[in-house]
């Protein structure tokens, strides 16, 4: 049963220095930073990412968001991104660029500028050419802006178009993206820089009441996975087995896949990755908690029931092995939270931290 509800907070234990690690190869490891949910933790984005960056991993994935990089009508701005990819340079990492321009990773992840919606995009609706051409004009130029700025960056090793591309947004909206749309932006990506793969990614449900509800959302046009596995020469698979659904009291009902076997799409998403030659990656390894509240709480001493510090260690630990049981070796894994783990040490906690680093350092 995926099911399971407890007490949100529990108290922090050292399960996380004596879980073994399983053994990577040739899997790059990575994170994604997010300036917009360091600040939501109270921290300061220019003053996170150095630490972060510190550590001996190979990849960090960096979002363009629109409607920082077009504060009004014609202008393009790269400040808010040049010295993020500027820092991630310096330390000698790679980076795989989230071109948006809809959607892009962290919250709320939807940065379309205000001058380009004139109106708020209609729920339970398709979002397409015909319907929107101003904002796939908007999207399309933007996505060319970002492109022709940092395609001469030899860090540069992949485009991410679009986040969670034809999937509703979140629980808060039901309108999607169309394929088409997608597409379109794709194409151009590629018209502009043929040799960089494109990287797709998509939220996989680990729970089959989740993939239902996905699957009933999504049943015209498939979800964000299936349109990868058509477009893209990356699949990125956005992997998060315990969530909450609500909370009452200090009581969080979760639905929490952590022990259950993997569900059949999973399986055939990395074995039909392997037949038909594309590359895999998780792009986003649950490592901090998904909770019923937007910014995950940090109380002193304890550990969120959705993920505590030994979990960074067993979710990495699980995709690795689905992995190597298929024969579909992962391009990389890049874990999701790490602006977390930093608010935590600022706390005096290292466990988050610390269980990064001992997958960084294979011990």
């Amino acid at each position: 049963m995926s099911l399971r509800i407890t007490r949100s907070s529990q108290p922090l234990t050292d399960r996380w220095r004596h879980i073994s690690v399983e053994p990577r190869g040739a899997t790059s490891i990575g994170i994604s930073f997010r300036p917009l949910q360091a600040a939501a933790l109270g921290l300061d984005p220019r003053a996170v990412l150095p630490p972060l960056l510190g550590h001996p991993y190979e990849v960090v994935r960096l979002a363009a968001l629109w409607n920082r990089m077009e504060p009004a009508p014609g202008v393009f701005d790269p400040a808010p991104l040049d010295w993020q990819v500027e820092a991630a340079e310096r330390a000698g990492k790679q980076l795989i660029l989230g071109l948006g321009a809809v959607k892009n990773f962290g919250y709320p992840e939807f940065f379309v500028p205000r001058h380009h919606l004139p109106a708020p995009l209609p729920e339970g609706r398709l979002v397409s050419e015909a319907s929107h051409p101003g904002i796939l004009e908007g999207a399309l130029k933007f996505v060319a802006r970002v492109v022709n700025r940092y395609r001469d960056h030899e860090s540069v090793v992949a485009w991410q178009v679009e986040h969670e591309a034809v999937d509703p947004l979140g629980v808060e909206h039901s309108w999607r993206l169309s394929s088409a749309f997608v597409k379109r932006e794709a194409a151009e990506v590629r018209r502009l820089d043929p040799k960089r793969p494109i990287l797709l990614n998509g939220f996989l449900p680990m729970s089959a009441p989740v993939a239902a509800q996905q699957w009933w959302r999504t049943r015209d046009q498939g979800d964000s996975l299936s349109v990868a596995n058509e477009v893209a020469e990356i699949i990125g698979v956005d992997f998060y087995p315990c969530h909450a659904l609500g909370a009452a009291g200090g009581w969080t009902a979760y639905m929490d896949s952590r022990g259950q076997a993997w569900p059949a799409r999973a399986r055939r998403l990395f074995e039909d990755a392997r037949a038909n030659g594309r590359r895999l990656m998780i792009t986003e390894g649950q490592a901090e908690p998904w909770e019923a509240v937007t910014t995950p709480p940090s109380p002193q001493g304890r550990a969120m029931a959705s993920c505590p510090p030994e979990r960074v260690i067993e979710n990495y630990n699980r995709c690795l092995a689905v992995a190597l049981e298929s024969s579909s070796p992962l391009d990389a894994y890049l874990f999701w939270g790490a602006e977390y783990w930093l608010l935590r040490q600022q706390g005096g906690d290292i466990s988050y931290v610390g269980a990064f680093e001992r997958i960084v350092s294979g011990q």
